[in-house]
C-alpha cells in the first residue's frame, strides 16, 4: 500500500473573502522547487496581496511569498516573492481568462492545500464597495447577539 500524505489547509487569505464576493471557486496546481513544496508543507507561506495575471496566455500567481525552507542550501539564491505558474487544464485556461477580462472581476488565491501535491483554491469574484462591508459586518454583529440571546 503506497503512503500518502494527508491533505490540509496550511494557508487560508480570509480577507478575500471579505473583501470580495466570490462567484465561483476553481482548484490548480502550482509550479514549485524542492523546497518550495517543504515549505509550504511546514505552513510558511503568506496570500496575502497575491493575485493573478496571464502572461502569453498562461495564468501565473504573483505576490505569493513562500519562505525559505530552513533546511535547504543557502548558497543558491532564492526569491520568495517569483512569479509561480498555475497549472490548469487549456478549457479551465480559457474559461479564466475570459472571466478576468469582465469589468470589475478577479482571480483570487483563496487557500493554499498540502498533500502528496500543492494545490491552489483560487476565486473569481467582484469586488465588494465599502458599503457592502459595513452592512455584512452588521449582519455578522446582529447574528452573534441573536446566538448569545442579547437584546439588539
Amino acid at each position: 500500500m503506497p503512503h500518502t500524505l494527508p491533505v490540509k489547509t496550511v494557508s487560508e487569505n480570509r480577507r478575500a473573502r471579505f473583501d470580495y464576493e466570490i462567484l465561483e471557486t476553481v482548484e490548480a496546481g502550482l509550479l514549485l522547487t524542492g523546497q518550495e513544496v517543504k515549505s509550504c508543507r511546514m505552513g510558511h507561506l503568506n496570500l496575502s496581496g497575491a493575485y493573478v495575471s496571464f502572461l502569453s496566455g498562461k495564468p501565473v500567481l504573483k505576490n505569493f511569498t513562500i519562505s525559505r525552507y530552513p533546511f535547504a542550501s543557502k548558497l543558491e539564491p532564492y526569491d520568495e516573492k517569483r512569479d509561480r505558474p498555475l497549472l490548469l487544464r487549456a478549457a479551465e485556461i480559457r474559461k479564466l481568462q475570459a472571466k478576468a477580462e469582465e469589468k470589475g472581476c478577479s482571480i483570487i488565491p483563496l487557500e493554499v492545500r498540502a498533500g502528496k501535491f500543492v494545490k491552489l483554491l483560487l476565486g473569481v469574484g467582484h469586488g465588494r464597495k465599502k458599503i457592502d462591508k459595513r452592512q455584512r459586518i452588521r449582519e455578522r454583529e446582529v447574528a452573534q447577539k441573536l446566538r448569545k440571546g442579547e437584546e439588539i
